[in-house]
């Protein structure tokens, strides 16, 4: 009983983060997610080591105890004879200078408290990741039953929302900012529903390819269940109403049939050649529209609706404040200095649309060395998933939902969400746990068709 107990934890906080962690706007779900968090962090700090770390789980925990640094470093006050010559902070110093106030001691960080608000974000996710490859607290069949489970009830909150009078008193959209009129669940922001509807879909591919057993009856229910569900994630794709929804799906679905088709050589090019074509076109669509949903093809103009302009904007401001950074979470704050006034309008830009450029901008050479770092450790985890037999269809499941994440962070900024976050920090678990490899049952006559979710 205490071991299954054990086992749900990861799953039962991984729908917590779906459901509670939609949106910065809710500042006691997040704040109740990050207490619960920092239970894991500490559970896994002090409990005794089933079995040692593997050698990439423990890289990414070093990755994240870097970033961790970083952010640390930048919340140290510098004296005020040192950090006005630093890069960027002269015109700061000079509005102390005009104002006659004496020039304080200041981090580098140019908003300090959401630099520390920005770091207890990652505590979710590094508790998710922790639970899992550290404190083994977790069955892959459940964890991936919770993501799935998530996504369906944003799908069925998503239609009432949408069958809402008048959505923007409807009860069912849970912040008070947020794409009205279109499916949201329990996201404020359409596209990050949007992505979840994508990651699921390389999972329903892991459920599909587990009827493969001799047991012909389960095989039809288990077919017939992932095509129920498959039927209603294109049902939510369509109420979601995104162009990220649209322009993703296609490329992730072709990308997912390599885990259930066979594995021929000359069929897994030539999809692995589609999936890339209809990738460069989602993101060329999605790069060129405007920001907000439901303006499906609209070119964007003002300087809150294009992504270009905000890309170029952010560019700027980022070779100002090159090599330190200006702070995480400081990029509303900075963007204000250096957007065009002909095109400000009454919105306010709170995200770059590009999470790279973003985090570039507020963790500076360090944020590109650690994004640089990440990105090949990535690379070698996905080489590993797809190049060994016994990676297992989870792992390159994880593999293609986490390629879906951060080629929408190029476009969007999903992981300044907690669910998405957490999901993003479940996939790369799965991508690099023994444990979530294929697990065969050897009593069948054909043991190497038979795949068991644990």
């Amino acid at each position: 009983m205490a071991r299954r107990i054990r086992e749900a934890v990861a799953p039962a906080y991984l729908l917590l983060c779906l459901v509670l962690g939609g949106s910065a706007q809710g500042i006691w779900a997040n704040m109740a997610l990050q207490l619960l968090g920092t239970a894991i962090l500490a559970w896994a700090v002090l409990a005794p080591a089933e079995e040692p770390l593997l050698p990439p789980a423990r890289q990414l925990l070093i990755f994240a105890m870097i970033a961790v640094a970083v952010v640390a470093i930048q919340l140290v006050p510098l004296p005020a004879s040192l950090w006005p010559s630093l890069d960027g902070r002269g015109p700061i110093a000079d509005g102390y200078r005009v104002l006659g106030i004496p020039t304080p001691a200041l981090p580098l960080s140019l908003t300090p408290y959401q630099s520390f608000n920005s770091l207890l974000a990652l505590i979710p996710p590094l508790g998710l990741f922790c639970a899992i490859v550290r404190l083994k607290a977790y069955r892959t069949g459940w964890v991936v039953m919770a993501l799935l489970g998530g996504t369906i009830a944003g799908i069925l909150l998503g239609a009432v929302q949408v069958a809402s009078s008048d959505p923007v008193s409807s009860p069912w959209y849970l912040y008070e900012e947020s794409n009205f009129g279109v499916a949201t669940g329990f996201f404020a922001n359409a596209n990050h529903m949007a992505i979840l509807l994508v990651v699921s879909l390389p999972f329903l591919a892991v459920l599909l390819s587990s009827a493969r057993g001799t047991n012909k009856q389960r095989n039809w229910a288990t077919i017939a269940m992932a095509g129920a569900l498959a039927l209603v994630i294109v049902v939510g794709i369509a109420l979601n109403g995104s162009l990220a929804a649209y322009g993703l799906a296609s490329p992730v679905a072709v990308a997912s049939a390599l885990v259930v088709l066979p594995q021929k050589r000359s069929l897994r090019l030539g999809l692995i050649v589609l999936a890339a074509l209809l990738l460069i076109g989602a993101i060329a669509a999605i790069e060129t529209s405007a920001t907000r949903t439901g303006e499906l093809g609209q070119q964007a103009t003002t300087s809150v609706q294009s992504r270009r302009e905000m890309l170029a904007t952010t560019a700027k401001a980022m070779r100002d404040f090159l090599p330190w950074g200006s702070g995480l979470g400081s990029f509303r704050n900075v963007y204000h200095l250096y957007e065009s006034r002909d095109q400000i309008s009454t919105t306010y830009v709170i995200h770059a649309h590009d999470d790279y450029a973003e985090l570039a901008l507020e963790l500076g050479l360090a944020g590109i060395l650690l994004m640089i770092a990440f990105l090949v450790w990535w690379g070698r985890a996905v080489w590993r998933a797809w190049r060994y037999g016994d990676a297992g269809v989870f792992a390159r499941a994880a593999s293609i939902a986490t390629a879906a994440i951060l080629v929408h962070s190029l476009v969007d900024f999903p992981l300044r969400t907690t669910a998405i976050g957490a999901t993003f920090a479940m996939c790369l678990a799965l991508l690099v746990e023994r444990r979530a490899r294929v697990v065969r049952d050897k009593s069948e006559l054909w043991p190497t068709r038979h795949v068991v979710l644990r």
